[in-house]
């Protein structure tokens, strides 16, 4: 079963769900507001898809909390993620054993 994670007011979390619903593939959708993802799920994710593209740089809350003033080092972005999911790169997609974080038609065409 193919696991989405975000919020559902983010945009490529909504393109991905349409995009689910119009092939007719099934899928599980967790919000990260009523869900937060673990330790080791974040820590996953960074492994599979590395730290730069999982931490969502250009939103909002990264902004608001002045992390690129903080000059974090890579466990301190962890933490960071798990205390505050929204700075993750919305949708992150589990199937099977790969991690696909973001929505990009021509790579869930491949995948999926």
């Amino acid at each position: 079963m193919i696991k989405v994670y975000g919020i559902k007011t983010c945009g490529s979390v909504k393109k991905a769900l349409k995009y689910f619903d119009t092939k007719g593939i099934e899928y599980e959708f967790i919000d990260f507001k009523k869900t937060p993802p673990t330790k080791e799920q974040v820590e996953k994710w960074a492994k599979a898809v590395g730290l730069k593209l999982l931490l969502n740089t250009r939103g909002t809350k990264y902004r608001t909390l002045k992390l690129k003033d903080m000059n974090l080092n890579d466990e301190e972005k962890l933490e960071w993620m798990v205390k505050e999911p929204l700075l993750i790169k919305r949708p992150v997609i589990e199937f099977e054993d790969k991690v696909i974080v973001a929505f990009d038609e021509a790579v869930y065409d491949e995948v999926f």
